[in-house]
């Protein structure tokens, strides 16, 4: 089914942020820094992997994405959705049947044998695809997706993820020079003003987070290790 009505975009990310919260997907620890990809330390730590394991959490959001993508492109906006390895592959299966739309997946480099494709699935030349992930942080891992969209012929302008940091202001201008369009449930603001509301965090480490998502590159250097 597709969904087209549903809250307004302040309600679903309130709503989101407070899923991620009751799954036990958000972590924050101001004692003990987790460590990012990037090897830098942050208070905060977020894994959208695990809403897979909660059938009425995952609909609800995917329902959700659907319906934001859609608002925000247009219903007809789009041939192909395509998860990203490995996160974005069940997220973008649950969009595209609700979109009623074919399903590809994109590797993050070609798998070494056989046809050496990063493209799985059919994805034909001048398809409008979106690309579906779980989540973006400073929005560099979804450029090297989208050039493997485009290298097929298809057409590749949006992305869509649950999660978006919102703390790095070079993320939006590095999709947007890139001729990518951002859409998103929630973020880190949204995350944080639900977790104060639901006291779900001592009020040294909600300040500690805050702190953090208002310069996270200050903190990261007080707080890296040597």
């Amino acid at each position: 089914m597709i969904p087209t009505a549903y809250p307004s975009k302040e309600e679903i990310a309130r709503l989101s942020a407070r899923m991620l919260l009751e799954i036990g997907a958000v972590n924050f620890n101001a004692r003990e820094p987790y460590t990012l990809a990037s090897g830098l330390p942050s208070p905060s730590y977020v894994d959208c992997r695990k809403l897979i394991s909660f059938p009425r959490i995952r609909t609800t959001l995917m329902d959700f994405l659907t319906v934001t993508v859609m608002r925000n492109a247009g219903f007809e906006a789009f041939d192909n959705v395509a998860g990203g390895e490995t996160a974005g592959i069940p997220f973008g299966a649950l969009v595209a049947e609700r979109m009623a739309l074919p399903m590809t997946y994109v590797r993050k480099k070609p798998k070494g044998y056989g046809r050496n494709a990063r493209i799985e699935g059919v994805m034909s030349e001048g398809q409008r695809v979106l690309l579906v992930e779980d989540m973006t942080t400073d929005g560099g891992s979804k450029l090297s997706f989208v050039d493997a969209i485009r290298d097929t012929g298809a057409d590749c302008g949006h992305t869509a993820v649950i999660f978006y940091y919102d703390i790095f202001p070079e993320t939006t201008k590095r999709l947007g020079d890139h001729g990518v369009e951002l859409h998103y449930l929630c973020t880190w603001w949204d995350v944080l003003a639900e977790a104060k509301a639901q006291k779900a965090f001592d009020e040294e480490t909600l300040s500690e987070v805050e702190a953090f998502l208002n310069d996270p590159r200050a903190w990261q250097e007080a707080n890296k290790k040597d």
